[in-house]
Order: structure tokens, then sequence, then C-alpha cells
């Protein structure tokens, strides 16, 4: 009962939180302005990911019973998303956030003791163990997890879907390996479908959107990368290390193949562009609407398969090498599919 009384505590925060905050968003300028990448139309207010931190925080801080654990989270949180707000407004320079997000993995590592201790069998033979490599690994993977939820949030609710995708598999895997920890992305959910009531106008459209901001994609990284190293390492972990990889699949493999095809350029990688499956999608002919099905649908595909592969106990290694397959698979068909774009554009232009 007190699950149920928490998650629609985090829907209806989410929610008015939401409603309060959109004036303040057109006083203050923290809005989203139409530019040569952005061809939306008018200032949007970025106050998604205040609501939806609003929602989770006071939820946790009401039904979940304190621990320091949760404190340094919400602590690490708090911090990233002050980063965002920051970044909506200003657009910070990339060394900026990227010392900022490193400074909330440390608040993880140092404060909660967790970090990527072992990565598991994914080499067959042996446990691969960190040790104090670990740490180092671990803000690599906490600033690879925020920026590739960052990335993705390109078109109307993708970000929110994915992220979705991403809880739902945490939830059935928290379940499944008989942890607590199953509440937060239960609450993450929940709070997220209220941003998507504006994001999407779901019931109707006639609500005024907002947009997620990089405040609540940034966020999502975050929570996302802490429950799977939460759920993944310990001495009784909820999951294999090799799992976490197919939570997150689309959104890292999206955020890769995009940077690898901006360094082969001879540009930098963190370059905003429109070069994401999303734009893929939209210039072959797909609308948003359907791109959003698509991806999404492509998403929970990929997540299920990794969660058969818990349940299977399918070896570490078979799992690593079919992801290490997934993911040149994906960067080889995205690098054709340009292609293919590229020539129907250019026949229709004839």
């Amino acid at each position: 009962m007190e699950v149920f009384a928490a998650t629609l505590w985090a829907f209806f925060a989410s929610f008015l939180s939401i409603r309060l905050a959109k004036p303040i968003a057109y006083r203050t300028g923290l809005v989203d302005k139409p530019n040569e990448r952005k061809h939306h139309q008018g200032a949007i207010p970025l106050v998604g990911g205040i609501s939806i931190f609003i929602g989770v925080m006071t939820a946790m801080k009401i039904f979940i019973p304190n621990s320091t654990l949760i404190n340094l989270y919400l602590l690490s949180s708090a911090i990233i998303l002050l980063l965002g707000v920051l970044d909506d407004r200003n657009d910070l320079p990339v060394s900026y956030r990227m010392a900022v997000q490193s400074l909330s993995a440390c608040i993880m590592i140092f404060g909660a003791d967790l970090y990527l201790e072992t990565l598991g069998g994914i080499f067959g033979f042996f446990e691969f163990s960190l040790g104090h490599l670990g740490i180092l690994v671990t803000i690599v993977a906490v600033i690879g997890a925020i920026n590739a939820f960052n990335m993705v949030d390109g078109i109307d609710g993708l970000a929110g879907m994915l992220s979705i995708v991403s809880f739902s598999g945490l939830v059935i895997l928290f379940i499944l390996g008989n942890s607590i920890f199953w509440v937060i992305p239960i609450l993450f959910i929940s709070a997220i479908l209220a941003y998507l009531m504006f994001n999407l106008g779901w019931p109707s459209k006639r609500v005024n959107k907002i947009f997620m901001g990089d405040a609540g994609s940034m966020l999502i990284g975050l929570t996302i990368v802490w429950l799977l190293v939460l759920g993944s390492q310990g001495s009784t972990p909820a999951f294999r290390p090799v799992t976490a990889l197919w939570i997150i699949a689309l959104p890292l493999m999206d955020m890769a193949a995009i940077m690898i095809r901006r360094v082969r350029k001879g540009q930098s990688p963190f370059k905003p562009d429109r070069d994401h499956l999303h734009h893929i999608c939209m210039r072959a002919g797909l609308s948003s609407n359907q791109s959003l099905f698509t991806i999404t649908l492509i998403s929970a595909l990929i997540v299920i398969f990794g969660i058969i592969g818990e349940i299977a106990s399918i070896p570490e290694w078979i799992m690593f090498l079919f992801f290490i397959f997934l993911f040149m698979a994906y960067s080889k068909a995205i690098l054709n599919i340009w292609k293919v774009v590229t020539w129907i554009r250019s026949k229709r232009q004839i």
C-alpha cells in the first residue's frame, strides 16, 4: 500500500510542479527557443526535469526509510539537476559539464562506496575484477550514461519513453533479484508519465507543451547508471554486470556511434548535430510519433532480450559477445541508412 501511495505522490507532485513552474520558466528565461537544430514552434518551458525530480524526491523522503545511501543519491542528483538547469539557461561548456558530472560520480563512489568492482565473467574463464581501477571506470560510466540520455533527447517523448523502458527493465531485475530498490524506478516511471502528459499532449493536445531539458535527461542518466551499479555489484547482486549493458543499450549505442562518426569527420565528439537515430527516422519519412514508437519498440525488445539472458543464465561472455555484435550491426546499419536517405533525398530533388 505504501508503494502505491508513493507512486501516486510522485505522479501528482510532478504534475503539480509542472503547473507551478511553467510561468516561472517564462519569467526567468528557462525556455527552449527554435534555432537551426531545433525546429519546434515558440519558446517551450524547460521544466520537465525539475518536476520529475520534485516528484521523486518528495516521494522518497516521505515514503522511503531515511538512509545515507538515499541521501547521497539525492545530493548527487540535485547537483546534476542544477547543472542541467544552468546548461539549459546558459549553454555551459563541455568541460564544465563533465567536471560536475565527475563530481556527482565521486559522491556515489566515495560517499556511498558504490562503484564497479567487477565486470563479471564477460571474458568467459575468469571474473574480471577491476579493483581500484573500478573507480575510474565508474566515473567514465556515469559520464557516458548521463550524456547518452542527454543526446537521445531530440524529439517529443523520446528521452521519457526510453527511460521508462530502462526503468521498467530495472524494476523487473530488482524484483527477480529480491532487491528492495525496485521501488525507486517505479517512482521515476510515475513522475515521467506526468511529464509526458504535457510533452506529448496526453490525453488532450490543448495542453501547453514543456520539454525535459538537459536537467531531466542528465538526472535520468545519472539515476539509471546509479541503479545499474547498485544492482550489479556487492556480495548479493540483483543481476549480472553484463545485463546492465542491455538495459541502456540503445541510448548507449546511439551515443557511441554518433561520436565515432563525428571524430571520423574531424569534428568534436560533443558537437551538436542532427545525425541521431531519431533524425534518421524522420528524414527517412517517418513522422515524429512514428519515430518515437519505432525507436521505443526497438529499445524495449533489446531490454527484453537482456532480461531473458539474465533469467536463462546465458553465460556472461556470450551475452557480451551478443552486445558487441549488436553494436557493430547497429553502427553499420546507421551508416548504410544514411546513404539510403541521402540517395532518396537526391532523387526527390531531381
